[in-house]
């Protein structure tokens, strides 16, 4: 008997010392606090790399699509760097960058297209390396929502010029394949 509250004293220990480590590590996410068997638990509520950020424009953008800026355009750095999430059908509208964009998946899955060709499937560890002045447009699937880190690159104080919407039938055909 004796051994055995010995032996629960030292899991209990130790599983307070794990949840204090991980929290610690981890003290820019969401928690929730659930009790069980009189041991707190946490339990990460978002499993997001980066806060989702504040909402983009609808002049630039269909559905929701959110930004959480990164690292802005400096003296040592000719780019600006952001997170950028999109609900599930959300997306760009045609634009171009005149010193090109790189584009690292996160989460989820979503679409990417070039004028004139095929869109592309995009997913979680997926980077696309998009060429300058290239008309192109990008966002979410249909059934899921995709988060990618944007690093778009300055010419002067430019790095984005915007064209017009990608209609609702050019979507649909995209999600549709």
């Amino acid at each position: 008997m004796i051994g055995n509250i010995k032996f629960k004293t030292i899991m209990l220990i130790t599983s307070g010392l794990l949840i204090q480590i991980s929290c610690s590590s981890n003290s820019n996410k969401n928690f929730e606090v659930k009790q069980t068997n009189n041991i707190e638990m946490k339990t990460q509520l978002d499993s997001s790399l980066f806060p989702q950020g504040e909402k983009l424009s609808n002049e630039w953008f269909t559905g929701n699509a959110f930004l959480q800026p990164l690292l802005a355009k400096d003296k040592n750095n000719d780019f600006a760097m952001g997170s950028v999430t999109f609900e599930p059908g959300a997306r760009t509208i045609w634009h171009t960058h005149p010193k090109g964009q790189v584009l690292i998946v996160t989460e989820g899955k979503g679409w990417y297209q070039e004028k004139g060709k095929p869109a592309q499937s995009i997913k979680k560890g997926d980077v696309v390396n998009i060429p300058e002045n290239l008309e192109h447009w990008h966002g979410a699937a249909a059934d899921s929502k995709m988060v990618h880190i944007a690093v778009t690159n300055y010419r002067g104080d430019e790095n984005v010029t915007w064209l017009k919407p990608v209609t609702d039938s050019e979507y649909n055909q995209v999600n549709n394949k």
